[in-house]
């Protein structure tokens, strides 16, 4: 391991909520340091998604992130010459990160409607088991499964 493991930062809780997750939410969506403006877009996603769903805010924000929850990715390893992709099982802290930046760098690829609406589409979507992020998950665990034969090589 190169240099100092960096500090573990604490996360600062949402205003409204009172809660750590869409605190990151937030802070990923959040552009040139406007938090208002990401606090409002998501704010707006997650009431009227909780709403199409009928179900609770912070439920339905949860459930939303911790079904594009990753739990194996690949990471690269290099053995006598040869780089290997070797599946590694993801800790909880980078499963969240992972599946919050799927959700918002999905629903920022996407145009034709306002952000918040992208949004909103793409965590119900992730509610319901579908969507881009879900497919991302997918994509991730399956390579990490394809690469079983190289699990011996995890550090």
């Amino acid at each position: 391991m190169r240099g100092k493991r960096s500090k573990r930062r604490i996360i600062a809780k949402d205003s409204k909520y009172n809660d750590e997750v869409i605190g990151r939410l937030i802070n990923k969506v959040m552009q040139g340091g406007k938090k208002s403006i990401a606090q409002e877009l998501v704010y707006e996603a997650i009431e009227s998604g909780a709403k199409k769903v009928s179900s609770p805010v912070i439920e339905f924000v949860h459930t939303s992130i911790d079904n594009v929850r990753p739990a194996l990715e690949i990471k690269s390893r290099r053995v006598g010459g040869a780089n290997y992709q070797v599946p590694v099982p993801v800790s909880p802290r980078r499963q969240e990160t992972l599946a919050v930046r799927w959700l918002v760098d999905m629903s920022r690829s996407k145009t034709g409607k306002s952000f918040e609406k992208l949004l909103e589409v793409e965590m119900v979507n992730a509610y319901n088991g579908e969507g881009d992020a879900i497919k991302k998950k997918n994509d991730v665990e399956r390579m990490a499964e394809a690469n079983k034969a190289f699990a011996h090589f995890r550090w």
